[in-house]
Order: structure tokens, then sequence, then C-alpha cells
């Protein structure tokens, strides 16, 4: 680890949590040089939902190089974008009922990101935008602006304005509607909040603690965003592409966003790749007037149409929300196993948070299941929550195990503080 030490810049996050050298991976699992394995709740942040080197991708990046494919192109046509195009609207959106243009924005998910605020900016010609407690979107400029933790925008002096924070689900408890608060303030002259040109949220904040809003307020958002003719739009771009049990997070509530981001696992292999879905009335951008070098990158789009087979019906689904039921219920049990952590339950889907008031422990518990062969993350605003996002196509068996490695890591740490 000398040389990373020695020259990787400080600002390195992962590789302190889980200090080791990984060398290859293969599914649910990874390994370092040393040959240890791991089992893996972490898919890179939500980036590898099909599991490392899916052998289908991975033979279509082959057969695509092996046939001289167009690698780099801007944002020109090729086969690899035809086909990505005529199956996302096969397979994914007709289906659904949606009717989506399709942006390549760039090659990671803060681009989305940017290019959607920037759109509804210049649609509906206000300056104004809100965002959510808790709310996490991307550390470049704009997507920085909107992101909520203090930890990443106090060192940065991101400009602050034209954005308006106000109460997620749940930010006041059960029992206080935020949306009549935000439906208050919008119509209150005086409130200090000027009328917005969007509204952007996850439906599951996963960084900001795993905070899953429910049906409800997800429609009284929407109805509230048609009343006063704002534009919705919604970052699925970690708790999307399945994470939640469908395609798209928001599917559960019914409801269509003007404006979608998606990027991490619509790649299917971990390659950069981001688009921002938009309803056509939308997309009025002028040509050239948003770009980037490395927007649609081909070998992403050929290991994303190997990807979308998996939605081809509805039984990747169905194995999603199966497995979802054993995370849960093993959960609640270890919830109940240990009173003394005094931990919640979280999630929906393949996200899941063990929300434990002391982030020492968290973070005690998480370095300890590292030990043991388990890479799991923690997050919330006091890196207080464990987060489980195992790969979608983790066999029940290896959850199983993995789960039993944190019971036994939970009750080391329990040993170690209160011997």
């Amino acid at each position: 680890m000398k040389i990373f030490q020695q020259r990787e810049s400080e600002v390195r996050s992962y590789s302190r949590a889980f200090p080791t050298i990984f060398s290859t991976a293969k599914d649910a699992y990874l390994y370092d040089t040393h040959g240890k394995q791991y089992i893996d709740f972490f898919s890179g942040a939500g980036a590898v939902n099909y599991g490392h080197n899916n052998a289908a991708m991975k033979q279509a990046i082959i057969d695509y190089l092996q046939a001289d494919g167009v690698v780099h192109s801007l944002d020109m046509a090729t086969k690899a974008k035809r086909q990505f195009l005529e199956k996302f609207e096969s397979i994914i959106l007709k289906p659904r009922c949606l009717d989506y243009k399709i942006q390549f924005s760039g090659p990671t998910g803060t681009n989305a990101v940017e290019a959607a605020l920037k759109l509804a900016r210049k649609v509906k010609k206000r300056a104004n935008v809100i965002a959510f407690t808790h709310s996490f979107h991307g550390l470049s400029s704009g997507s920085l602006s909107i992101t909520s933790n203090t930890f990443y925008r106090h060192e940065a002096f991101t400009n602050r304005t034209n954005v308006s924070f106000v109460p997620y689900d749940g930010y006041f408890g059960k029992n206080v509607n935020t949306i009549d608060y935000l439906r208050r303030f919008l119509e209150d002259n005086g409130s200090g909040i000027d009328l917005p040109a969007a509204i952007i949220l996850e439906t599951v904040q996963a960084d900001g603690g795993v905070n899953v809003a429910t049906v409800s307020w997800l429609q009284q958002l929407e109805q509230l965003c048609r009343d006063f003719d704002i534009l919705l739009i919604v970052d699925d771009i970690q708790v999307g592409n399945g994470r939640t049990g469908s395609f798209f997070s928001f599917e559960r509530a019914g409801i269509q966003p003007d404006i979608v981001t998606l990027s991490k696992s619509i790649s299917g292999f971990g390659l950069p790749l981001s688009l921002v879905l938009m309803k056509p009335e939308w997309d009025q951008w002028l040509p050239g007037e948003h770009t980037g070098t490395f927007r649609g990158n081909n070998l992403a789009l050929v290991t994303a149409n190997e990807a979308l087979r998996y939605w081809e019906t509805d039984d990747f689904s169905k194995s999603v929300k199966g497995k979802s039921q054993l995370l849960e219920k093993t959960l609640q049990d270890i919830q109940a196993r240990y009173p003394e952590l005094n931990a919640q339950v979280r999630g929906i889907g393949l996200i899941y948070g063990l929300d434990i008031p002391v982030p020492e422990m968290t973070q005690a518990i998480s370095a300890e299941m590292f030990n043991q062969g388990v890479i799991i993350e923690y997050c919330g605003v006091k890196d207080n929550v464990l987060k489980f996002i195992p790969p979608l196509i983790i066999e029940e068996n290896i959850l199983k195990i993995g789960m039993e490695t944190m019971n036994q890591s939970i009750k080391a740490v329990i040993s170690r503080r209160f011997r």
C-alpha cells in the first residue's frame, strides 16, 4: 500500500476503509492480491448491479473489439448506440408506457445531473431549484449545489444561490406531511422561496442514510409539481437499474417524472455511461448546446445492450424482490437479537440500511466485516448507517453467508465494547 500513500491524493476514500489491493472479481466476489475472497455488499456504490465480470457482457466487449467496432465517436451515430436505443425503447420504455427522449450526457452521474439542471432552467426560464434534506446528487459544481451534506459543501465554497432545501419525507417524523409544508411555502409570496424551475429528488436517499419515500408522498409531490408548473426530476443514478426491484425506482408510485437521470449500472459492467431521459416537450436543446467528449461510450453501450436482457421478462425483478424479503427479515432478526445497538432497519429491494445511533459502532462493524471477508460501506450524515447494496444477481446462499458474517462481526464488536 506504500505507493498509494506516497503518490495518490489524500482525497482517496474507499481504499482507507478497505485497506487491501484487489486484483480480480467475479459475480458477487472480490479477490485481493493475497487470494483472499470477499463477498461484495457494496457493488461499486451501485455500479455493478449485475455482478463483476458478467460473462455475457464480457464476451460482447471481446467480440466488439475483435470486429474493430467504433470505441470513440463523440455523439455520432454508431451501431452500438442504435442497438441500445432500440432495446431501451422496446424493453424499458414501451412496456411502462413511458415516452422519453434520451440524452447521452457524459461519463458519470454528476454529468447527467448537471445537464438536467441546465435543461430545466432553460425550459422554464427560472433560476431556482428545490432539493431535499439529506440529498446527494454529485460533487461537480451544479450537482454539489443541490447536495445537502456540509461535509461535501463547505470546503468547496460552492455557489449556493438559486437552490432551496426543504424537508424530505419523514424528516419531522411520520406525523408531519412535508408536502403540505412545501405547498404552503410555494403559495406564500413572503416565504422567501422563489418558484423553482424544478424539484429534484432521489426516491430512496442512498448516501443520505437509506431513506425511503412513501408512495403517497411521491404521488403528492408529482401533483404539486403539476399544480405549480414545476419540472419533476428523479435522480435514479444509484437506486435505478433494478436496485429497488423494478427498473426505475419510481415505478412503485406510478408517477412519471419530467426528467430522469441514470448512470452507474446502466452500462451493466461498471463502464462509464450516463443518460438524461426527458419528456419530448422538454427536449429544447439547440444542436451542440450541451456537449462532452465522452458522451455515449460505445463499449458501455455494448454491455448495456446485454444488461437490458435481464428486463425482457419479470423474472429478474421477481428474484430481486424475493432476495429483498430475505435481507429484510435477516436484518430485523439482527435488530431484535442485539437490542443494545438500538438499531433501525430501512430499505426496499436490495438496498437496505441498518441505522445505529453510535457511528463508532457502525464503523467498527464495517471494519470487522472486512476482516472477516465482506465488503460493506456506511452512509448517512453521521456515517452511522450500514448500507447493504449487494449485486442483484447474488445467490441466496451467498447472501446468507454474508449476513451470518455480519452477525458474527456485530457479536465481536459488542463483546469488545462492553466487556
